[in-house]
């Protein structure tokens, strides 16, 4: 990394150090799974949607969606089933929405303030996950928080991910499924290309940019990669 990326680094940090002023809890719509929050910071509130367990373990999740925003994710919405899955494993989980989708510096700026909420709750190891445009932010995010354990990729777009080096020596899964017409597979293939060891490619046969159709499998290997990564951190 360059003296001016480091730079910018340290601006960042102390910027965002200063910037989450508070934390109030609010209501979500009826069967919704989680505690609805509003994080205030010095840039404007943030949604997010905390999910945390009875015996925290001191591992957590921030989970970002797409150039839409919202707090779903793909594969029909898998970002609160494992979110609840987890707690199980003791692991907290915060879903976080954007104020500027599809903005990838304000984005970014959204993540690195969800890490110092997880951060506030004494969650001492953070995995960041996103999807599409939310793979380049966590890939991005990683590169200004020595507080992030682990960062996974799904469908990710190529642009803002070039900062994939510098995951490492932190582990980094990218996922892609080989039917994707949006971002299409080699996008994950060139991610993985920039990125430094340890890290891992998964593409699914014929799953599309959603990656609906490898559901179960995903679910299964996030449920399983996500806890083991935040013990061995």
């Amino acid at each position: 990394m360059s003296n001016e990326d480091q730079g910018r680094v340290r601006e960042l940090r102390r910027s965002v150090a200063s910037s989450l002023l508070g934390v109030e809890e609010i209501a979500l719509p009826y069967g919704a799974a989680g505690q609805g929050l509003t994080l205030a910071t010095t840039r404007g509130a943030l949604g997010a949607i905390l999910h945390e367990p009875e015996r925290p373990a001191g591992g957590a999740v921030l989970w970002v969606c797409g150039a839409r925003g919202g707090y779903a994710g793909p594969a029909e919405g898998i970002y609160e089933t494992l979110s609840e899955e987890l707690t199980v494993r003791g692991v907290t989980s915060l879903r976080l929405d954007y104020r500027h989708p599809a903005d990838l510096d304000e984005s970014v700026w959204d993540a690195l303030i969800g890490v110092q909420a997880l951060r506030s709750r004494k969650c001492s190891r953070v995995a960041l996950v996103g999807h599409s445009f939310g793979g380049a932010v966590v890939i991005a995010t990683a590169a200004f928080s020595p507080d992030v354990s682990a960062v996974v990729a799904l469908s990710s777009q190529t642009h803002g991910a070039q900062g994939a080096p510098h995951v490492s020596p932190r582990p980094l899964l990218i996922v892609h499924g080989t039917a994707d017409t949006r971002l299409p597979a080699w996008c994950a293939q060139r991610i993985y290309g920039w990125a430094r060891e340890p890290k891992e490619l998964v593409l699914y046969e014929g799953a599309e940019h959603g990656l609906r159709e490898c559901r179960d499998e995903l679910q299964e290997l996030l449920g399983a990669w996500l806890p083991r990564r935040l013990e061995a951190a």
